[in-house]
């Protein structure tokens, strides 16, 4: 009896010692020598230009500029349900961002979430979409970025909790969840689709934010563009289940993605205004390719069926709040219900997603802080709401909107989503206005 224990005991040893090794030799990666910076010289113009453009398309400047940062000198917190990770310096200073990076390092980094001196790199940086990126693109990435301005600037160490604050684990993370190659193709749907889908699911990286997350922060498998969360806002779905009142074409999201605003679906705002922000610099080709794509895969559910006129038609009075009527009629219908030109005029509501959509945070959001000016575009403006309105106002009128334009069950636990959003903002207002920084985000 005693030899047969520790026979099993030997055998659960020697599985232990090699599950281990295994471990080991998974989240073990070889360092890459590193260089000396390239002289900006050294690279092709037309390729850093190509490069520029194709920054803009992956929102590298949105995730790696701290507001009165540096450009692409990193230090943004993102925060997670784990804790918070800030974005690294991606500018060629050697000594604090990539600039003793050779292309093999950027590449692997790009390919498989691993930095040159081999640690694991989070995966909200995502890799699992820019592993999607071709060798030339990369090529053209590295360059522009190689001939940014040198940034001298270490990011805060990240806040994580035990034990995700262990990179080795993340071996494990990719192990589970990294898969790459799955950009699809379909040469009967034409170069332009194909291209759209490339970028979407490749550097544009467009399910990152519009798909939801398991419980270890993995993009759900099964529920592609069913909606997700950044920031505190909700990124919309954007398959068969939105709620969006008309569906969106492909001719609706170009206008949308080049200019920020479309007549049937309102303003880009939060992060979304961001991405816009990006794509207005890159070439035409390439926002259309992208509209095409997403319009052709997001299907027609029966929320989203209707046209315009028709989604008008069925919002109604019948049944709503009369302190947030009030409200309305005082503060929003001038603009909402007057027809005027912009910027003036305001999208009709029965035509707006914010209203139609399960997660009122991103009606709140607006409410709160308005909407500003595009440069350059004549866009919607709406004053924010936030100082001359209460929180009970708040949820008077946002139960009035989702009544009669939204047409859909209450939203619940209003009082808290309110609290919540100013809150948000409050924080928002806070770094942007500290001495010495700028609310403006650096630019490719």
């Amino acid at each position: 009896m005693a030899r047969r224990l520790r026979i099993i005991t030997g055998i659960a040893a020697v599985v232990l010692i090699a599950g281990a090794a295994a471990g080991l030799a998974l989240a073990w990666r070889p360092s890459i020598a590193a260089i000396a910076p390239p002289r900006p010289d050294a690279f092709d113009p037309d390729i850093i230009k190509r490069g520029r453009d194709l920054a803009a398309i992956g929102s590298c400047n949105t995730c790696h500029t701290v507001p009165g940062g540096g450009n692409y000198a990193g230090g943004l917190p993102v925060p997670t349900p784990f804790g918070t990770v800030f974005s690294s310096n991606i500018t060629p200073d050697a000594a604090t961002g990539i600039g003793s990076w050779p292309e093999a390092a950027f590449v692997r980094a790009m390919r498989s979430g691993v930095s040159r001196d081999g640690r694991h790199l989070y995966p909200t940086f995502p890799y699992d979409h820019f592993t999607n990126v071709s060798d030339a693109d990369d090529r053209a990435l590295y360059a522009f970025l190689m001939t940014r301005q040198p940034v001298s600037a270490t990011p805060p160490a990240n806040q994580l909790t035990f034990p995700l604050n262990h990179r080795p684990l993340i071996a494990g993370w990719k192990l589970l969840y990294f898969h790459g190659g799955d950009v699809p193709s379909d040469a009967a749907k034409g170069a332009q689709w194909n291209r759209g889908a490339y970028l979407v699911e490749g550097l544009a990286h467009c399910g990152a934010c519009h798909t939801p997350r398991n419980a270890l922060g993995a993009e759900r498998v099964n529920a592609q563009f069913a909606g997700g969360e950044v920031d505190n806002w909700h990124a919309y779905a954007l398959n068969d289940t939105s709620h969006a009142p008309v569906r969106w074409t492909a001719d609706a999201l170009y206008a949308y993605l080049r200019h920020g605003w479309q007549a049937d679906h309102g303003t880009a705002r939060g992060p979304m205004a961001e991405v816009v922000d990006n794509l207005s610099s890159v070439p035409d080709s390439d926002v259309r390719a992208i509209a095409l794509y997403m319009a052709d895969i997001s299907g027609t559910s029966p929320s989203n069926g209707k046209s315009p006129a028709d989604a008008v038609a069925q919002s109604s009075t019948a049944q709503t709040d009369p302190a947030g009527a009030a409200i309305y009629a005082a503060a929003c219908a001038s603009c909402h219900e007057s027809n005027r030109p912009l910027p003036y005029g305001g999208v009709n509501l029965a035509l707006s997603t914010a209203v139609t959509s399960p997660d009122p945070r991103n009606l709140v959001n607006i409410v709160l802080a308005g909407v500003g000016g595009v440069a350059g575009e004549r866009s919607p403006i709406m004053p924010g709401f936030a100082a001359s309105i209460d929180d009970a106002q708040m949820v008077a009128l946002l139960k009035y909107l989702r009544a009669r334009f939204g047409k859909r069950p209450a939203w619940n636990d209003l009082d808290r989503t309110v609290r919540d959003a100013r809150a948000a903002q409050a924080v928002s207002l806070a770094a942007r206005d500290a001495p010495g920084e700028s609310s403006q985000r650096g630019k490719p």
